[in-house]
């Protein structure tokens, strides 16, 4: 029986990182073929993962943050073979806020997420595929606007270092007094919304900018999209901001969101609006968001809240 071959992309920032280099070395212990590759600047990782397949590697395991995880998963999507005939996908989570890592119960130690590669198969997930005033865009976890996204842009990398995802909090909080709405029209097969909003998710996971649980019931396997809008308010908004930016107080979330399911989205603004793409913040006056299913393989827990029954 041929011993399994991995290879892992590393970001380039995290190439410090002791437990993950002991973690490698036991798995290389086991009889697991795994090789190192770090990114260092933009067309690595698409570079890596054609490498990986011309040499056959098994698996293609993504070692970072959720941009991480969406550029390996985006070089696989990118690909002319199906699913079932590319390297199934792989996450360490190294990033400072790991909203997919979080929400799919993958472990932030290193090993342990190397051990749920090992142990458990890999299954088809969808991905989001985001037309932006033309240019296309791929995305694993959550298409974020609004002041979520603001919050993310403006968090300080050195504050990152420093507190983790307190950072986004913080930075948040200091934000709460200048929130302007983004006025923009949503239309999918069975909705339409139109108005100011304040916070803006579509997910094929569930949380983006550090723990904010926009898409609380989404799921990575059902070819569909979770949409939540957050319309402007009144004086509710700091305390419902707050509930949001700390995460898991999802009553405040329901009294407020216009929330729907769909395949695909379209969003049309007067003005350039920005949505963040797992940390990529891209720019347009209209996009088209598509869950593409079953499109990459990866090893989740098969008791992750993020998979459908």
């Amino acid at each position: 029986m041929r011993s399994p071959h991995w290879r892992l992309i590393l970001n380039g920032k995290s190439t410090g990182n002791v437990d993950l280099r002991e973690a490698v070395h036991a798995l290389r212990e086991r009889g697991v073929q795994l090789e190192v590759r770090v990114t260092w600047e933009d067309g690595d990782a698409e570079r890596y993962v054609a490498e990986a397949i011309e040499h056959g590697v098994d698996t293609i395991i993504a070692a970072g943050g959720d941009g991480t995880l969406s550029e390996v998963a985006e070089t696989l999507a990118h690909r002319p073979e199906p699913a079932d005939a590319l390297p199934s996908l792989g996450l360490v989570p190294l990033g400072t806020a790991n909203d997919f890592a979080t929400a799919a119960g993958i472990p932030v130690d290193p090993l342990e997420a190397l051990d749920l590669i090992e142990q458990h198969p890999a299954r088809p997930i969808d991905l989001l595929n985001i037309d932006a005033d033309g240019k296309r865009w791929w995305c694993a976890n959550v298409a974020s606007g609004g002041f979520g996204t603001e919050v993310t842009v403006e968090t300080d990398e050195g504050l990152k270092k420093v507190l983790g995802g307190l950072a986004y909090l913080v930075t948040g909080i200091s934000r709460l007094g200048r929130i302007d709405p983004i006025r923009a029209r949503l239309h999918t097969p069975d909705f339409d919304w139109e108005g100011g909003f304040i916070a803006l998710g579509i997910g094929n996971g569930r949380q983006a900018g550090g723990g904010q649980v926009l898409c609380p019931d989404a799921v990575i396997d059902d070819g569909l999209l979770d949409v939540t809008v957050i319309p402007e308010l009144t004086g509710e908004v700091a305390s419902t901001i707050g509930a949001l930016l700390k995460g898991g107080k999802q009553g405040a979330l329901e009294q407020v969101a216009e929330r729907t399911r769909a395949p695909w989205v379209e969003i049309h603004a007067e003005a350039p609006i920005t949505l963040n793409l797992d940390g990529e913040p891209v720019q347009a006056r209209q996009f088209r968001i598509e869950c593409v299913a079953s499109r990459v393989r990866m090893h989740v827990h098969p008791g992750s809240h993020l998979l459908g029954g």
